[in-house]
This record gives C-alpha cells, structure tokens and sequence, in this order.
C-alpha cells in the first residue's frame, strides 16, 4: 500500500483497480471517495478534511433521507404539537402542494440553492404571487433550520437563495369624516357592536369572533382578550391562543362601544327566547341566530361590504377597520406605546413599522411645536 501523505486520511488500491479513500466523520461514521488516480482521491479527501474542519460535511442520520420524508415527519412532529392548528394547516398545504411535488424526492443533503432559484421560478411562472412564494420560501428556510440543528445537513440552502421581490401593500385607512360616515351608518344595523367595537379597540377579527360575555366587564368598561376563533379546514371552527404574550390584554371600552354592547346583548336574548331548544349556548358575543359561531364569508358579504357602500365608502378590508384605529390615535398625537399595548403588538417596533406613514405628520407638528417653545412663543 502506498505511503498516506499528511491530513489525506487512508488511500488504497482496490482489486478492480479504482483507487480508495476514507476519512473519519465527527460522531464515527466513515467517508469514502473513489477515483481513477491516487492523487485525485487524495485531492478530494484534502477537501474533505477542510469540510469538516469548517462545519459544511457533517454526518447524518440517513443520507438517504429526501426532503419529501423529512418535511413530511417536520409537519407531524414539530409543526403540529407547537403551532398555532391554523399555521399547521398553512404550512402543511405549502409543503404538500407546493415543496414536495416540485423537490419532494431530491435528497435533503443533495438540495442546492440553484434548484431552489428554478423551483422559485417555476412557481411564479404557473401564476403564483411573489408574495406566495415568498411565504413558500420561509416555510422550507425554517424547516431547513431545524435540520441544520439537527445536523441532518451541514447548512441552510435557503440562506443562499433571496425569495423574490414583493412590493408593500398600502394599507387603507379610513380618515376621521370616512371613520364617522362608516359608524353613521352602522346605526341600528344588527352587527352595529361589532363594527364599533373593530373601530374604536382594533382588535383583530378573529379576536372580535372568539369574543365571549364572560371576557366583558361593563361596569368597567374592559374587555379582555383571551383567545381568537378561526375556522380550520376539517376541524371546523376552533379557538385559538393569541399569537404572543402582548396579544392576551386587556382593552378600555368608549362610551359608544359600551352602548352599542348594551342593546346588542338585548336584541340577542331576544334572539336566544325565538330559537328556544336549538340555541346553542356557546357564551359567543358574536353569533350567528342560533348562538353559533359566525362565518366569516357570511359577515363580510351580508354585512360589511353593505355597510361600506351604504356608507359611501370604498371597498376596504376588515382588517383596515384595524388599522383605521390605529391611525386615528397616531394622528391625535396618542403615544405609539398606548398603540401598541391596544392592538396587542409584540413590540413597539412592530407599531412603528407598520404605521411609519403616520409618522411624518407627527413629526411635523412636534417640529413646529418645539420651534414655537424655542421662539417663546
């Protein structure tokens, strides 16, 4: 056998004439490498060495693995028992009708960011949005996360690959005349309470559907938000956990919220004595005849697209009903502090972020301001 250079690790002839080599991997398992030429396979056990020397070659636990198998048991086994049940089934479609069809059989310690650009690609070209492929690409850069950890592979190749471009979408806020015109307009309408209530607290609508009686103190004039409702497909509708801590908290009623509460828990105890045994008592605040909880499709095209056009208004989202709120309060020179704490932000940055249009208004006035106090005005 043929003397071993320095770091080459072990170099033979085998019978067929190939040459050998192999290297020990961290954890035990060997690496072999073959070649025509001693010196090409101890050029590619030198790189080799350097792998493992920089953390890109590490063992695993199956090399065989495809990344159809690891999404599959990353769904079922980290996804599922730690997720929010409607981001599971989010990810789930993702990875079942987009990943795995297109990559599903590659191996996971084989994927290269250039097939990552194609897949991308590919998906753009049937139609998709930049912004769904967007949400394509977190989902496989956080799953690949978690194999890195695991050191199934030596990197994430998502890190390597940029997801494409999307533009921002402009959010549509309701002015103080159009806020006015739209609550106008709600009056005596039966989903009053909760169109004032999306206005003036800006909670989410998930938030506003998984609203119970027992989470209202009228006397004080608080809700509490403790939970949001969300239909999941096969499961029907559950309640959810706010998504983080900031999201559990409690929000002060205005007088016109509390009243619009008042006659609307009313009219649905009148309600609750018309559908006599086949009401079901789910304490919901928001309900459907029969104390069930509400669909969404139901409450958007028989009540808000209505109301908006009664009102005059353009056809906004429920979600702007938010952040209408939010900047109604920006522009009143509230603190983005009481802002954040309101709609239930993570962190105050978030709130800046999300409403830094409202900024250069305020930053105007506060300029002014600060020039009359210099002048002694």
């Amino acid at each position: 056998m043929a003397r071993r250079s320095n770091n080459e690790g072990s170099i033979y002839k085998r019978a067929d004439g190939l040459w050998a080599g192999a290297i020990t991997l961290p954890g035990g398992k060997r690496k072999v490498v073959y070649g025509k030429s001693r010196q090409g396979v101890g050029e590619a056990l030198i790189a080799a060495l350097r792998d493992v020397q920089l953390g890109i070659l590490l063992p695993t636990a199956d090399a065989r693995q495809t990344l159809g198998q690891f999404l599959t048991h990353w769904l079922e086994e980290v996804v599922k028992p730690n997720l929010r049940p409607k981001t599971y089934v989010t990810y789930r479609d993702v990875c079942h009708l987009h990943i795995i069809p297109a990559l599903g059989s590659r191996r996971l310690t084989k994927l290269s960011p250039q097939e990552l650009i194609t897949f991308y690609h590919a998906e753009l070209e049937q139609g998709f949005s930049p912004r769904m492929v967007g949400h394509i690409h977190r989902v496989l850069h956080r799953s690949l996360e978690d194999a890195v950890r695991w050191q199934l592979i030596p990197r994430n190749v998502c890190g390597l690959v940029d997801s494409p471009r999307v533009s921002k979408v402009e959010m549509k806020a309701l002015n103080a005349e159009e806020a006015r015109r739209f609550l106008e307009a709600a009056q005596g309408e039966p989903m009053e309470a909760l169109f004032v209530l999306a206005l003036t607290t800006g909670m989410r609508q998930g938030e506003l559907l998984g609203l119970k009686w027992a989470d209202m103190d009228m006397i004080q004039g608080i809700i509490h938000v403790r939970r949001s409702l969300a239909r999941i497909t096969g499961k029907g509708f559950v309640e959810q956990e706010p998504k983080t801590a900031k999201g559990r908290r409690t929000i002060s009623l205005t007088p016109m919220a509390t009243q619009a509460l008042q006659e609307y828990r009313r009219r649905q105890l009148e309600a609750r004595l018309l559908a006599g045994g086949e009401w079901e008592d789910r304490n919901l605040v928001f309900c459907n005849a029969l104390g069930r909880p509400m669909e969404v499709t139901n409450l958007i095209r028989r009540h808000f697209h209505p109301l908006l056009k009664k009102a005059g208004l353009p056809r906004v989202r429920f979600h702007d009903l938010r952040h209408s709120c939010a900047s109604l309060l920006l522009s009143m020179n509230a603190h983005p502090k009481v802002v954040q704490e309101l709609l239930g932000h993570s962190t105050i940055s978030v709130t800046m972020d999300t409403y830094s249009h409202t900024v250069p208004s305020l930053q105007v006035e506060a300029v002014n301001g600060l020039d009359k106090l210099l002048r002694g005005r």
